[in-house]
C-alpha cells in the first residue's frame, strides 16, 4: 500500500526511509487513484498540519489510516495529528513515534501497514496462510 507522508524537519521523512517501501511526499502526490496510509507530523499543540490538511481535503477519500510523529514533551500533545486525523476521516491510527521513531515502532507499524492492506483486500499484498 502507498505511503504518503509528510515532513518538516525530516524526521517523518527518516522514519519512512527505514520502511523500505513505496512512499512519496505530501508536496509531490497531487490527486492519488489509490488507498494510500498517511504519516505526518505533529504541530504546535496537537494540531495537523496545514500542508496534511490541504492534502486531505483532495484525496482524505482514498485513506486508508494514519500515524504521525511527535515529541513527548507535548504531553497529552503527544502525536496527536494522528488522533485527529483518524477521528475526522473515520480510519484506523496504525502508530504514534517521538521524533525519527525506533527499529521497534517502524517494525509495529509495518505489521499494522500490512494487516490493514491484507483486510482492504490490497492486490499485491502477502496473505498468511492458515
Amino acid at each position: 500500500m502507498l505511503i504518503v507522508y509528510d515532513s518538516r524537519t525530516g524526521n517523518v521523512r527518516r522514519f519512512v526511509a527505514r520502511l523500505d517501501r513505496r512512499a512519496i511526499p505530501v508536496a509531490e502526490a497531487g490527486e492519488l487513484q489509490e488507498p494510500f496510509v498517511l504519516v505526518t507530523y505533529t504541530t504546535g499543540f496537537g494540531q495537523v498540519p496545514d500542508s496534511t490538511a490541504r492534502f486531505l481535503l483532495q484525496n482524505g477519500h482514498r485513506l486508508a489510516g494514519v500515524a504521525a510523529s511527535g515529541n513527548r514533551n507535548w504531553g497529552d500533545g503527544f502525536a496527536k495529528a494522528a488522533d485527529r486525523v483518524g477521528a475526522q476521516y473515520r480510519v484506523p491510527v496504525l502508530g504514534r513515534f517521538e521524533l525519527s521513531g525506533t527499529s521497534k515502532e517502524a517494525a509495529q507499524f509495518l505489521q499494522e501497514l500490512d494487516q490493514l492492506a491484507v483486510a482492504a483486500d490490497v492486490p499485491g499484498v502477502q496473505r498468511n496462510k492458515a
